[in-house]
């Protein structure tokens, strides 16, 4: 495979906007003040390991629900599109659990980091891109993550809440860009 800079960072700042570590920092300040202190490692080795499988053996998940990438692809473009309206207006659309108290890893692991968004954008991804570049894409950031999550106070302190605020709405106007990009570039072949 030859590696093109253009598709990584394509692939990377998609995944990176989809996880959206930044936009998520003042609800995992708020979970490391109720639930205590959690293991930044542990937590990004756990999410990367659900990116990482689901990359793998998404597929034959989705042949088993008689599915292929290009309608998942579709699909999935619907949810990147409704997480980039969602961080544009400011409203609540996926609604979290209520009260989970199972531990600091289920909330952050999965669903902030590795949430469904960011398992569909995988396998979205997949439709348009190479493996290597999602693989690599995750592991730039898994390795964003889990500095952010070692950060969390610095970088609050340093963005202040307007910042936070501006890169959420940024990443979310990306993000509805890049599902329609998808979409585009799938729905052609449920024509004719």
């Amino acid at each position: 495979m030859n590696w093109e800079l253009k598709e990584l960072l394509t692939v990377s700042f998609t995944l990176f906007a989809v996880i959206d570590i930044i936009g998520s920092i003042p609800l995992l300040i708020s979970l490391k003040t109720r639930m205590g202190d959690f293991s930044s490692l542990q937590a990004t080795l756990i999410s990367g390991g659900l990116m990482i499988v689901f990359l793998f053996i998404g597929k034959e998940f989705l042949n088993i629900l008689g599915l292929d990438i290009k309608s998942f692809a579709v699909g999935g473009s619907v949810v990147i599109f409704l997480l980039g309206l969602e961080m544009v207006l400011g409203h609540e659309i996926f609604k979290g659990e209520k009260g989970t108290t199972s531990g600091a890893m289920v909330p952050i692991a999965f669903p902030i980091i590795a949430g469904s968004g960011t398992l569909t954008t995988i396998m979205s991804l997949k439709a348009n891109y190479d493996e290597g570049y999602i693989l690599a894409g995750i592991l730039i950031n898994l390795v964003i993550v889990y500095a952010v999550l070692r950060l969390l106070r610095q970088i609050e302190r340093l963005l202040g809440q307007g910042g936070l605020i501006a890169v959420r709405k940024f990443f979310g106007v990306i993000l509805l860009a890049i599902a329609v990009k998808i979409f585009s570039s799938n729905i052609s072949s449920f024509g004719s």
